[in-house]
């Protein structure tokens, strides 16, 4: 991935901590206890805090620079603070990080050497708490709303963690379980989505809302509609009809391109919802 030099620059920075990034998190945090800006996890920000008026610098900064980078539409620095802030919740969410985790962690997002400090020292103090992965999750599922391949490609990489320290055919952690199927669902990503992480699929070429324009449908329609409406373009378009109808050559390699594609986006629909 070719965004860590950017990610560390401007509003990311409160992420990483330092002077300024913890007094603008400390100020930023007590804000957002106060109801001003943010909605802090319940008990505020950090369990070592028993007033809420002194929250946890660390963790509101790393929200805050989240925040930030959404109102900024700087999606690449959200999507890169996202990918280690919710990859640590995940390893620490059922039991210590372990080693193996870790390294799925670097197999998987390939952090340059020149970066790997500061990531790991974003990684650190994510995985602090872990009652608070729904905030992030949920600001870059909202920032991401047109467009959820990278969304996609991340759960994957979720999933990838989560089995790291797990042998071939063991289930799931509880917690672990739990923290996907929330990330998935804030994220607003399809069943088939679920699936093709859960099972280290890659995504299709065309992707689900693609389909449904293909064809010219929603998702609200049913399943039988869905059938229904899908008999009716490949008559519609079937080059061996159009033969039978005398049109022209350019007109039967027309409908065979777009055939292609009808039949292509019906698969992937079915494959989504199962059928």
């Amino acid at each position: 991935m070719a965004i860590w030099g950017k990610i560390f620059g401007g509003v990311a920075g409160f992420a990483v901590g330092g002077p300024v990034g913890a007094a603008v998190g400390t100020a930023l945090g007590h804000a957002a206890d106060t109801g001003a800006i943010l909605q802090p996890p319940t008990g505020g920000w950090s369990d070592r805090w028993a007033a809420r008026s002194r929250p946890d610098p660390n963790g509101a900064a790393t929200f805050v620079a989240a925040k930030l980078a959404a109102a900024l539409g700087k999606k690449e620095q959200l999507y890169g603070l996202s990918c280690v802030i919710l990859s640590a919740k995940l390893a620490k969410c059922d039991a210590p990080v372990n080693r193996r985790e870790i390294n799925a962690f670097k197999t998987r997002f390939r952090v340059p050497d020149e970066n790997m400090r500061e990531v790991g020292r974003l990684f650190d103090m994510a995985r602090q708490r872990t009652d608070d992965y729904e905030a992030f999750a949920r600001e870059l599922g909202q920032v991401y709303t047109t467009d959820k391949r990278p969304l996609e490609d991340l759960m994957g990489i979720l999933f990838a963690i989560a089995r790291a320290d797990l042998a071939a055919d063991a289930p799931l952690a509880p917690e672990e379980e739990r923290f996907l199927k929330r990330v998935h669902a804030l994220f607003g990503l399809s069943r088939g989505a679920w699936e093709r992480a859960a099972h280290g699929r890659t995504r299709p070429a065309m992707a689900e809302d693609d389909a449904y324009a293909v064809m010219g449908a929603t998702p609200d329609l049913s399943n039988e509609e869905l059938r229904a409406l899908w008999k009716k373009l490949v008559r519609q378009y079937h080059p061996d009809i159009l033969l039978a109808r005398n049109a022209s050559a350019v007109e039967i390699e027309a409908a065979s391109v777009k055939i292609s594609r009808i039949n292509a986006a019906w698969d992937i629909i079915k494959r989504d919802r199962g059928l």
